[in-house]
Formats: structure tokens, sequence, C-alpha cells
């Protein structure tokens, strides 16, 4: 198979991965606290198949990096909404291990635990946050007040580069080795308001767009590319 055949198929591929993450973009544009994904293309050449073939080369996405830009910050008058200002995260206790997450629409848990809407436990500096009976305060320095009494103070963390956290679902996100996570000093959560995602609606069916056109042209080529092989053949096998 000629070379053209694999980077107009693996080009097929890398767009259909790209088509994922817009779907994935879009769906979450609703969603506190939800960022986006920015990725570019790769070339992943093929020494062995490079051997017999000129151009052997597959395409593939490059790296996924997080779009780390702040979403507007929207007042929802509910004591219970939280968003961290800067670049700071809420650590949560899921059954899978940590994980972070910008979406604070908090809420009070069966068992009296401060949790997520996506059902995490939010972690204070001291382990669970467990709230007790009456009015739940937050205040800017994260600490939680449950009928006049601490509950606990909330824990926000940093990352070195937190583009490179890796997104589970929604706006849950998991830190892999050697990632770790590092308290913040002085964090400010401020409450009655959240973080809405910074996903661009406009901007990404843009890009839908871009996708869907690159892979026509590429459907054109491959068939372009089938009918001057069936010539030749026809051609060759008329002269037999």
């Amino acid at each position: 198979m000629s070379g053209g055949y694999y980077i107009a198929l693996s080009g097929m591929r890398a767009l259909l991965d790209q088509l994922d993450r817009l779907s994935e973009d879009l769906a979450n544009a609703g969603t506190a606290g939800f960022k986006g994904e920015r990725v570019g293309s790769a070339n992943a050449p093929r020494p062995v198949f490079g051997a017999a073939l000129e151009t052997a080369i597959d395409v593939s996405l490059g790296q996924r990096r997080l779009d780390m830009r702040q979403g507007t910050v929207m007042p929802t008058g509910r004591g219970l909404d939280v968003a961290v200002q800067g670049n700071g995260f809420l650590s949560v206790q899921t059954p899978s291990g940590p994980r972070f997450t910008r979406n604070g629409n908090l809420l009070r848990a069966a068992d009296g635990s401060l949790a997520t809407s996506e059902g995490g436990i939010v972690l204070g500096e001291g382990g669970p946050i467990k709230l007790g009976p009456g009015t739940v305060k937050i205040d800017d320095d994260g600490t939680v007040t449950s009928g006049g009494k601490v509950a606990g103070r909330i824990q926000v963390v940093g990352f070195a580069d937190p583009r490179l956290l890796v997104r589970e679902g929604g706006a849950l996100l998991r830190a892999d080795a050697p990632m770790a996570p590092e308290p913040l000093d002085g964090p400010v959560v401020k409450a009655g308001v959240l973080e809405q995602s910074n996903v661009s609606v406009v901007e990404r069916m843009g890009e839908l767009t871009g996708v869907a056109r690159s892979f026509q042209a590429l459907q054109k080529a491959v068939s372009v590319m089938m009918n001057d092989v069936d010539g030749r053949a026809i051609d060759s096998l008329g002269r037999r």
C-alpha cells in the first residue's frame, strides 16, 4: 500500500479523535468549572515501513493540554456555591482516589459531609469536612462554619503545570505521577458565586467546521488514490 494511504487514513483517524474532544467540550459548555482542551497534530514516523515505503508516516494527535483560562464568575446567591480565585483547585476524595476540580457547586451529603455536585467529598486541611446542623457559611479564606461552629477549612492546592492534569469527565481532574499537589498559601474562596466553563461555543463550532472539511478532503484524496490504483490495474490486466 502506498505511503500516501497511511498519511491520509491516519489523518482521518486523528480528526475523529479531535471530533471526540470537541464533542466533550461542547457537551460541558454549561458545566461549572469545566476546562476545555487544546491539542495539535504530530508526525509519527514508522521506521519499519519506511524501509519499504517512501512516506510511511502516521499523523497523530499531539499532547493534550487543558486550557486553564479562568471562566466567567457568576453570582448565584447560594451559600454553598464557591469559586476559587487564581489557579487553585478544590481537593476531593472519590472512590478512585484524590481528584481535583474547579467546580464549586457544593452540597451537604447524606452523611453530613461537604461534597461536590459530582459526588466527591471535599477535603479540608485535616481531612473530609463534616457539617453539623444549622446554616453553613464559607469565608474567603475557605473556613467553613456550620451552626456557628467551625467545621474545617477547605484545602486549595496548586500544580507546577496544571495544563497537564488529566480530565476524567466533567470538571473532575486527575494528577498522574510525577505531578503532585501543593497546598496554596492564602487562597481566596468566594462564596455565593460559581466559575463557569471556559469553553467558547462559537470557537468550538468553528473548529468543528474545520475538522469536518478536513475529513472530507482526506476522504476525497483516498477516493482519488483508489480510482488511480483501479485504473492502472485495469490497464495492466487489459494488456495480458
